[in-house]
């Protein structure tokens, strides 16, 4: 086990982060977790620690993902070797989404102080070209983050050698001269029901904020509960007739604003169609949400067809996958993307089917 993990991790600039496959060779810091076994929600969990894991800063909202998420004494959200990963805290339902919106508001504030005090004390450091780099760094690609991260790395070594208020303050806050992800996680029991209100709410601020929907359709930690994403006669604790109202439509909700980045995943369907909605999300200026439809134990089928499950909810048109980005509308074409169209017309590449096809 030693020899094992001294073993160095790929270089991310290396790695490419557009194709599933080379995901899969960025360092995971959401590791082994107390889910159910077969859990549909930790896979994009997973993926989203593999993407931005080492600079995230995570609010969870009570319910499965942060009873498995926060199950101390151990947690499975973990660090890299220069000892970086998420900062994660659990929020209760009802005020989670604003719990993560103050993450972002606290991390502008810090990060606007960091480049006033760096701008202050350039004399001091005597290297105008590593202030004006870090000034200066777009922080979009990863092999920007990556310089970007080495650079400040650079400052606090030149800090170390330097004295005085501005300094100390400087110091204090160096860190967040690399952007910060920042990500709301909760269930369909939080996003749909008992805290809506603050998911709109952050919507509507126009912050740079990612919110993460793990949708199973019902509230999975209390036993299968009928929420507000539970689908139009499904049998459920609660709606044991079946149910007798739609399902929400959190997207289109969300969509309404014009200035929000919507998507609908559900990797058993398209892992690339996954993959590419959380780049996009987490790229975009602004509020993203990405509603993740997540197999559960709750639903009562064999969970290892988790991923046949979320292929055949795609397929027969009950989960569509669509995206929606306002920067496409920005230069005239339309934000509206459908990436799911009809029964046969998914991607993917299976032990039945070798050849991956696109339709």
């Amino acid at each position: 086990m030693d020899f094992f993990e001294s073993i160095d991790m790929n270089d991310r600039k290396r790695v490419d982060f557009g194709t599933v496959r080379g995901t899969q060779f960025l360092e995971p810091l959401f590791e082994f977790s107390g889910a159910c076994s077969g859990c549909g929600e930790t896979p994009y969990l997973k993926l989203l620690s593999q993407l931005f894991g080492d600079r995230a800063t995570i609010a969870n909202a009570t319910g499965c993902s942060s009873i498995y998420g926060g199950n101390l004494p151990t947690t499975p959200w973990a660090k890299n070797a220069q000892g970086r990963g998420p900062a994660w805290s659990n929020s209760l339902f009802e005020d989670n989404a604003e719990f993560g919106l103050g993450m972002r508001l606290a991390a502008d504030l810090h990060g606007d102080l960091a480049r006033v005090r760096l701008e202050q004390v350039r004399d001091q450091i005597g290297d105008d070209a590593l202030v004006d780099s870090i000034l200066g760094s777009a922080q979009l690609q990863g092999s920007e983050l990556a310089e970007q991260l080495e650079a400040v790395e650079r400052l606090k070594s030149r800090l170390t050698e330097l004295d005085g208020p501005l300094i100390a303050d400087l110091q204090s806050v160096a860190d967040t001269l690399v952007r910060r992800s920042v990500w709301i996680v909760g269930g369909d029991g939080w996003a749909y029901d008992i805290g809506s209100s603050g998911v709109d709410h952050v919507l509507a601020s126009g912050r740079d904020v990612n919110i993460l929907v793990l949708d199973t359709e019902v509230y999975s930690n209390t036993g299968g509960q009928a929420s507000k994403s539970t689908p139009l006669g499904a049998v459920a604790k609660f709606a044991s007739g079946g149910k007798l109202s739609n399902k929400k439509d959190l997207a289109m909700q969300a969509m309404a604003y014009g200035s929000v980045y919507v998507a609908r995943v559900a990797m058993g369907a398209d892992p690339q169609q996954t993959l590419k909605a959380f780049r996009e999300a987490e790229a975009y200026d602004g509020p993203s949400l990405i509603i993740a439809y997540s197999h559960c134990i709750a639903h009562g089928y064999d969970i290892r067809k988790g991923l046949d499950q979320q292929y055949k909810a795609v397929n027969s048109g009950h989960w569509p996958l669509m995206r929606y980005n306002p920067i496409i509308r920005d230069a005239g074409g339309n934000p509206f993307l459908l990436d799911s169209r009809g029964r046969g017309c998914l991607w993917r590449s299976t032990a039945r089917r070798s050849c991956a096809t696109r339709c």
